[in-house]
Formats: structure tokens, C-alpha cells, sequence
């Protein structure tokens, strides 16, 4: 059955029998005009929005259902763990050709709800919407964070540590690795970074709690993007020592087989979500102390912000070379 012939209430119906139930501080859940939530004392909200977009960020043909619910709302949880927040609740806005099959959008919520349980999230309402184009997942996501602990892009300041979560390139390698036409077998781990991101939530809480870091962000769109975004909001130059990149072993060893620049391809790569971290030198006791809270993902040190506005330069055996470009939307087709 497609969610054409179904219609809409009795597919909205479906889809809050599959939603987790909202915790004590949603007052009115979904089903109603909007939602209503009790405030939490003494804390600030955050709220983030972004929408994964059919032949943009996800293919049908490698993702299924519930890896496109789960992509949706992972993206937007990163986004609050870059800003150092707890994310609270969700809205789900699904925008579905009349021809997708009704147990799809049932896996597609069921991918959103498991990870809205794993980290305590309510999926307080949302909208459903027939379009003439590709499908669009769009999630609207809110979270809080304690008074004066968020965290901006624009707080690096020259002399300021650079850090790293998880590893870089494995998502972009592994989306490489689903649209190549040769016969190995793509590398799991990549693969999976690609349709599942892990958004690091436990991590941005925790460092925006310990005022370890002067600014953070996530790489949605790739290192390269996130360091001149950091670079360009705070003033301040970047220079990044290439040897000491966590580039995911099996991106490098899939390059390696193109003849592909490794060190390049990884930071230029997108949809890493993991966290960009700027950390005083003299708060190295605190990041320490958010090295043994959290184990996995690891962080790693990267480089160093200078005093040089718009200086952007990787170090590879002696030299200095200028940090590639990142994804951007209208840069590439």
C-alpha cells in the first residue's frame, strides 16, 4: 500500500503508534494544533532545524527507510551537541511522493524513534505533506544547556588548541565506496558513517559543562568547511598538522587504491558529524578530564589557531598547504 491510497490521517495515525513516549515535560504531545512543554528552570534552550533531502543527502538505493530516519534526526542532535546541549524534543515533518510504500514510512519513523530513545528525545508533533518531488525528511530539534555554557563557533582565539573527535573521512569514502561500479566490498565501517552518523551528544554536553573549549562545531559539511567557519567567525588562522589527522583507516586504505590523495579527500570530505573543538592551553587539565569521561569517540589534538586572519594551511612533511574547500550546497552538482 502507498501512502497515496492510505491517506493522510490514517497514515498519521500509524506513525504516533511508532513514536516513544513523550517524557514528563511535554505537557501536550502529538496529535494536537502544537505542542506544549514545561520550561526547564534555570537552563536555556537551544533550537536547531535542518532537513536531509532525497538525491542530496541520501540515496534510496543505499539507504533504507529507518537509515533515512535516523540520518534525519542525527543531523539535527549533532548540531545541538555542537552547541554544548541536551537535546529535549523533536518536531518530524515528513514531505512524501503519493507512491512511497506506507511500511517505508513506518521504517523511517521507527529509525527516527530508536535513536530519539537512545538519547531521551520527544517527538512532540510534526507535519505530514504530499510533494511532486523528492522526498525531504525535516526535523526541528531543541535541547538546554546551563546559563553562560554554550558553546559558538566565534570563541577561538590565536594560540588556542585545535581538537578533533572520532576519525575524518570515513563517511565521504563510503558514499565513494556505495556509487563505484567495481566489485570490492565497500568497507563497513565507512559505509555505515555514511547512512548512520553517530551525532556526538554525551561529548558537546560534556565539554561545554567542564569550560574545556573557547568554541565548537560539528563537521556536517567536512573539516575543511567547519575550520573556515570557525577561522572566518572567530578572526583567527588555522594551521593543522596533516600527521596528526584521525583519517579512518579504511578511507585511507580506499584511496590509497585510486591513487587518491588521502590527507585531501578526508578533510575536503562531508557528513563526518563529528566535533571541532578550540580549547585554551591553559584548560588542557579540563579536556584531559573530558578525555577520560569519554573514551569512544576519542579526541584527538589537530593543530593550532594564529594570529593570522584567513591563514589556512595544513602541514605535511615540512611544508605548508592551503586547507582544500569543503562541501558546500551550491558549489557542487
Amino acid at each position: 500500500m502507498t501512502v497515496g491510497e492510505l491517506g493522510e490521517h490514517a497514515l498519521l495515525a500509524r506513525i504516533l503508534t511508532r513514536l516513544p513516549r513523550p517524557s514528563s515535560t511535554v505537557l501536550v504531545g502529538p496529535g494536537d494544533d502544537a505542542a506544549v512543554l514545561a520550561a526547564v528552570r534555570n537552563e536555556r534552550s537551544v533550537v536547531t532545524t535542518d532537513a536531509v533531502v532525497e538525491g542530496v543527502h541520501f540515496s534510496r538505493a543505499f539507504s533504507s527507510p529507518s537509515d533515512i530516519g535516523h540520518k534525519a534526526l542525527a543531523v539535527n542532535l549533532s548540531d545541538l551537541a555542537a552547541m554544548g546541549a541536551t537535546p529535549r524534543w523533536a518536531l518530524l515533518s515528513l514531505l512524501l511522493p503519493g507512491s512511497v510504500l506506507v511500511r517505508d514510512v513506518e521504517d523511517l519513523v521507527d529509525g527516527v524513534s530508536v535513536l530519539a530513545q537512545q538519547h531521551a528525545v520527544s517527538v512532540v508533533g510534526g507535519n505530514i505533506t504530499r510533494t511532486g518531488g523528492p522526498m525531504i525528511v525535516d526535523v526541528t530539534a531543541g535541547g538546554d544547556v546551563r546559563p553562560r555554557r554554550w558553546l559558538t563557533r566565534g570563541g577561538a582565539k590565536a594560540g588556542h588548541e585545535i581538537w578533533l573527535s572520532g576519525s575524518i573521512g570515513a563517511a565521504a569514502a563510503g558514499l565513494e565506496m556505495l556509487d563505484a561500479s567495481d566489485t570490492r566490498v565497500p568497507d563497513a565501517v565507512c559505509v555505515r558513517r555514511h547512512v548512520r552518523p553517530d551525532p556526538r551528544v554525551r561529548l558537546g554536553a560534556i565539554v561545554a559543562r567542564s569550560q574545556a573549549a573557547s568554541a565548537m562545531m560539528d563537521l556536517s559539511d567536512g573539516l575543511a568547511d567547519a575550520l573556515r567557519q570557525m577561522s572566518a567567525a572567530s578572526g583567527v588562522g588555522v594551521r593543522v598538522d596533516a600527521s596528526a589527522l584521525p583519517i579512518e583507516p579504511g578511507a585511507r586504505d580506499w584511496w590509497a587504491s585510486r591513487g587518491v590523495d588521502a590527507v585531501i579527500a578526508a578533510i575536503a570530505g562531508g557528513d563526518d558529524y563529528e566535533l571541532l573543538i578550540a580549547a585554551p592551553a591553559k584548560r588542557v587539565g579540563a579536556m584531559r578530564a573530558v578525555t577520560r569521561q569519554v573514551a569512544d569517540p576519542p579526541l584527538t589534538k589537530i593543530g593550532v589557531f594564529t594570529k593570522n586572519a584567513g591563514e589556512l594551511v595544513f602541514v605535511r612533511d615540512g611544508n605548508d598547504e592551503r586547507i582544500p574547500e569543503g562541501f558546500a550546497h551550491f558549489a557542487h552538482r
